[in-house]
């Protein structure tokens, strides 16, 4: 497999080393990783969804947790006692344990997550704080020969 380097992107950047490494480390990591699978889905400009298909499994035997810009889902099916006396002849249904881990961008927050025929849904929304969304800063006519002239006064004294 070819490396990539990703430094030229960051030459001109500054304060984003981290998004570098995540790069690094998602390429290296998701090889040959493929269960469960699952869909992403950008719902609208701040929602999202996380589908994964986890046949076989009881909303009891999956963890969702969301950690510093991290989301892991684990699961790890117990025995059914339905199965004890059964002998499979073929057995497609995996039920194996699985730990699916997700970067998540700032200010992404899980608000839900559902089971439904097998395919676990999980909600997320991006919620931008008021401080950091862009305001309109109000022009006072006048105001610059007020600043100019109290500048003035103090570089007098």
């Amino acid at each position: 497999m070819h490396a990539l380097d990703f430094s030229p992107l960051f030459r001109s950047t500054v304060g984003f080393d981290r998004l570098s490494k995540m790069l690094e480390s998602n390429l290296s990591a998701d090889q040959g990783l493929s269960y469960p699978p699952y869909n992403i889905v950008k719902v609208d400009d701040d929602n999202y969804r996380i589908t994964m298909a986890v046949a076989g499994f009881a909303d009891g035997d999956i963890d969702i947790t969301a950690k510093e810009n991290q989301l892991i889902v684990t699961g790890n099916a117990t025995q059914r006692d339905e199965n004890k006396d059964v002998t499979f002849l073929h057995r497609g249904i995996a039920e194996r344990a699985f730990e699916r881990r997700f970067q998540l961008a700032d200010h992404i927050r899980v608000t839900g997550a559902g089971l439904d025929n097998g395919l676990l849904s999980i909600e997320l929304v991006r919620e931008i704080p008021e401080t950091m969304k862009p305001r309109k800063i109000d022009i006072k006519a006048g105001a610059g020969k007020t600043l100019d002239q109290n500048s003035g006064d103090k570089k007098a004294s």
